[in-house]
């Protein structure tokens, strides 16, 4: 009995370590954005190119660091494929629009889509939406193409294009891990209500983008 007891503490503290490393490397993610300037992360032009540039350029803007987190979050909400294949989705998606925006082609207004990913990925947590899969894979290639081509504009000038990308994409991942990590918040007790305030929290930052937007 005292084995077997002691068994389920440490399951259960080897359960909640993955938990408290993905609270602590997105709550130091966000007061990095918080500390590093402006709220956007796609209004500036002539990078300083490079590998940590790259790598630290989603952690500068708020909007694309909310989005990326909320895509790993939301695809542990849905559980399997999805937990997979959002995460896989969205950087595939992301490179396509980084070259639509390298070869200048014409798209919907970029600041408006990031926006409305933001407010849409905070709204589906924030209700526990529970979207067919191919649903899910659609908004989130859609919002994908958007913060792709922000990017992708901003890539030219880099003068390390390929450092720059590697270290971009890298961060971008680690972003998504931060979100499936919190989501398993969502199986714990009274850990549903903190993720649909995390969602909540989201969507109230994707108000705020959108007002600026049309400011």
């Amino acid at each position: 009995m005292i084995r077997a007891h002691g068994r389920a503490i440490s399951g259960r503290n080897q359960t909640g370590a993955p938990v408290k490393l993905a609270i602590a490397t997105s709550t130091a993610a966000l007061a990095f954005s918080l500390l590093a300037g402006p709220a956007e992360a796609h209004t500036g032009t002539g990078l300083a190119g490079g590998f940590v540039s790259g790598f630290l350029h989603p952690l500068s803007g708020l909007d694309h660091l909310l989005a990326m987190v909320s895509v790993g979050l939301w695809g542990a909400i849905l559980g399997r494929p999805l937990l997979v294949a959002l995460p896989v989705i969205f950087p595939a998606m992301m490179a396509g629009g980084a070259m639509l925006g390298m070869l200048n082609m014409p798209m919907p207004p970029v600041e408006l889509g990031i926006a409305v990913s933001v407010l849409v990925l905070g709204g589906v947590i924030a209700f526990g939406a529970k979207a067919p899969v191919w649903l899910a894979c659609v908004l989130v290639g859609g919002f994908a193409l958007f913060h792709g081509y922000a990017h992708g504009r901003e890539l030219p000038s880099a003068a390390d294009p390929v450092g720059y990308s590697t270290g971009f994409v890298l961060s971008t991942g680690l972003l998504h891990v931060a979100g499936i990590g919190l989501g398993a918040l969502n199986d714990r007790r009274g850990g549903a209500l903190v993720v649909k305030g995390m969602g909540g929290g989201i969507a109230v930052a994707g108000m705020v983008f959108l007002y600026r937007v049309f400011a």
